[in-house]
């Protein structure tokens, strides 16, 4: 036990904060918060305005940059020049093609005489020929030079169209013959038909005059060709000028105008310059400085401890892996859920982890903290995000306190998005955007936000418990069902050990609350500090009917060496039983090394002092080493003398607890477990207190006289 003052409990030289052993775990973790902090200021998200389309601005937007941006409105303008004078696309009527393709068949199979101009020529060449022709022409189309031309220049293939336009098309008109030049050298190739052949069939066919009809199909297909052939138009904008104005609706090109500030600022953004990173490094260096600072000034136990240090850091750097893939989600071009997940709430999932594995003051200062850094790092509107999480925070903390069992936290977490509704409901007024759509996206999608916390919290809140040997009020509270199997034993098979359990951690608890230790810890590990006595539940006093002692039937030293091993006994079970470390070391502490004196003395008396080694009568310990360790202890003792007071007076506990908490003191067992002499005080004061209450003697009526007969 540490004889100081409690202001000066609080306060940690710095050789004691280094000690022997850790300072280099400790700066490690410290190392490793100082990195990731870095890391996720450094590279973040280039941070401009967040406008949302059809919402009024609030300010001035001023470019930063030379931009270019895709503009929408211009190329639309361009798009529309491109196919303003494409002029009107014909094609030959298929009726009229399909005519006098038939008359001319007809022609070969009904006239020989074509037999006689043809020496050379067949009729499945001609046929060949004629569906040849046919094909082409009704591929066919017809428009103007300037036409023509517009499609050569935007890459348009222009095979099967001709640069002829009939100037009546009420009246068929025969095709100009710079036409049926092209269609002879497009379809009757050297070496597939004659000369003459091909002269026959396409005298057949060009001397005929031609209906001509519009193909608005073509033309529409044209247009969209054409269209499509024009590039995105960007329009440039110089630094300093307005993107947007105070009272000014957003529009999509407001939107497209940021997007590509926001690229232009990034490309301009060199992350390993040297500048850069120097800037990280101090702003994550000026984090980490303050942190200290606080945890040195409010909580130095957290800093004395390796294993709370490393719990904290670890669940502040998986929030803020968890900030950046909601970032990544929310912002990447792919996917872009930014427009519906307008209120990402991250903060609460940071909040109740701190909150049940490290402590309620610890997790208001982790909360805020993250919710400035994140807020001021993710690409999202910061005053949103910095008032909806630091809300939802403080609620979760709020509500968290009351929360014992697992499923619990889909309760708190439900409470958390529904004190987040009014907050939603208010932003959505200030904007002027107040939309049921647009509000019913906003509150879905904050509830998915916390339906993911609370999946998260759930899964990750035993991970971190085992690996950092750490007990939430959730698990404190499964460990005192009774039906628990080693409870379940404990009662059948041990009564009276089960029922002193029972006392002492009524015990245990009122003492450590009102020291600010964790009284439901000592109430729980309490119930289980006996198990060894399953192994020979006969030899303790407490389970022993009918008056007999086994202990008679033994040497002192005997019984000493059963009594002691209901420690290690009760170790080896719980570990057996997968109990948590935290309560096999109540286990293990609960007598510290204290002496068996009963069986020594008896020892003693048999044998004399020289001839007994002491430590044979001694527990193996170790000695408590924490605060809640030691109160099971001085519980443990006192309950255990409180049954053999003669009268239970407020005058004979406070003399029976000041001579058991001395000799304990004297042996020395309360060196290691950093109760100060005021907190020793306060438990012997609550310890008289709670006994004085539980062990009150009932008034003691007369008995009623028999009448005698007459």
């Amino acid at each position: 036990m540490k004889g100081k003052k409690k202001d000066e409990s609080k306060k940690l030289h710095w050789k004691e904060w280094l000690g022997e052993g850790y300072f280099g775990k400790r700066l490690t973790v410290a190392i490793l918060f100082f990195v990731a902090l870095a890391l996720f200021l450094h590279f973040r998200e280039v941070r401009i305005e967040t406008l949302e389309q059809g919402s009024i601005a609030e300010r001035y937007i001023i470019a930063q940059v030379d931009f270019e941006f895709p503009d929408e409105e211009a190329t639309v303008v361009i798009k529309q020049q491109s196919v303003r004078d494409i002029g009107t696309i014909f094609r030959i009527s298929e009726k009229q093609l399909h005519q006098i393709r038939m008359d001319f068949e007809n022609y070969l199979l009904t006239r020989q005489d074509w037999r006689d101009q043809l020496k050379q020529a067949t009729f499945d060449e001609l046929y060949r020929g004629a569906d040849q022709l046919e094909d082409a022409l009704s591929q066919a189309h017809f428009t103007n030079s300037r036409t023509l031309q517009k499609m050569k220049d935007y890459g348009v293939p222009t095979e099967n169209y001709y640069a002829y336009t009939p100037e009546n098309l009420q009246e068929a008109a025969k095709l100009p013959k710079s036409f049926w030049k092209q269609i002879r050298e497009k379809v009757f190739v050297a070496g597939h038909f004659s000369t003459e052949s091909a002269n026959f069939i396409l005298d057949a066919f060009e001397n005929q005059s031609w209906s001509l009809q519009s193909d608005p199909a073509a033309e529409r297909t044209l247009r969209r060709v054409v269209q499509d052939k024009v590039p995105d138009q960007y329009t440039l904008v110089n630094a300093g000028e307005h993107i947007v104005d105070p009272g000014e609706r957003v529009s999509s090109r407001h939107l497209a105008m940021l997007q590509g500030m926001k690229e232009a600022i990034a490309k301009e953004r060199n992350l390993f310059a040297p500048r850069t990173i120097l800037g990280s490094l101090l702003l994550s260096l000026l984090f980490t400085i303050l942190s200290v600072i606080y945890f040195r000034i409010n909580h130095p136990k957290i800093l004395n401890s390796l294993q709370k240090m490393t719990l904290l850091v670890t669940i502040i750097i998986l929030t803020l892996i968890f900030s950046k893939v909601s970032e990544y989600l929310l912002v990447n071009k792919a996917i872009y859920l930014i427009d519906i997940f307008r209120y990402p709430i991250i903060v609460p999932f940071a909040s109740i982890l701190i909150f049940a594995l490290v402590g309620g003051e610890v997790a208001l200062f982790g909360s805020a903290f993250l919710a400035i850094v994140i807020g001021v790092t993710l690409a999202i509107d910061h005053d949103r995000f910095l008032v909806l999480n630091l809300i939802a925070s403080w609620v979760t903390i709020l509500f968290a306190r009351n929360m014992h069992k697992r499923k619990e936290v889909f309760s708190v977490l439900a409470k958390v998005w529904l004190s987040c509704v009014p907050v939603i409901i208010a932003f959505n007024l200030a904007q002027n955007i107040f939309l049921p759509t647009h509000l019913l996206e906003d509150l879905v999608s904050s509830l998915v936000f916390i339906t993911v916390i609370a999946v998260l919290v759930i899964g990750l809140l035993p991970l971190l418990e085992s690996i950092f040997h750490v007990m939430t009020d959730m698990t404190l509270m499964e460990y005192m069902d009774p039906n628990n199997e080693l409870l379940r034993r404990l009662s059948v098979e041990a009564p009276g050990t089960y029922q002193h359990c029972l006392v002492v951690g009524n015990l245990a608890e009122s003492a450590a609350r009102a020291i600010g230790a964790n009284g439901l810890f000592c109430r729980v590990a309490t119930l289980y500090h006996d198990i060894g006595k399953l192994f020979n539940p006969h030899y303790f006093t407490e389970n022993q009917l009918g008056g007999f002692n086994i202990h008679q039937l033994l040497t002192p030293l005997e019984s000493t060496q059963v009594i002691i091993a209901h420690v290690p006994e009760g170790e080896a079970l719980a570990r057996k039983h997968k109990i948590p470390q935290s309560f096999i070391d109540i286990i293990r502490e609960h007598h510290g090394t204290t002496l068996v004196y009963f069986f020594y003395h008896k020892q003693v008396e048999q044998m004399g002092e020289e001839a007994v080694d002491e430590k044979l009568f001694r527990y193996p310990g170790p000695k408590p080493h924490t605060k809640e360790s030691a109160i099971i202890m001085l519980s443990d003792t006192v309950e255990a003398a409180s049954r053999s007071l003669d009268e239970i007076s407020e005058e004979a506990l406070n003399e029976m607890v000041d001579k058991l908490v001395r000799e304990k003191s004297d042996d020395n067992q309360l060196d290691e477990c950093q109760l100060t002499f005021e907190e020793l005080g306060i438990v012997k004061k609550t310890l008289v207190k709670t006994l004085s209450i539980t062990g009150h003697l009932r008034v003691k009526y007369p008995e009623k006289k028999k009448k005698e007969s007459d």
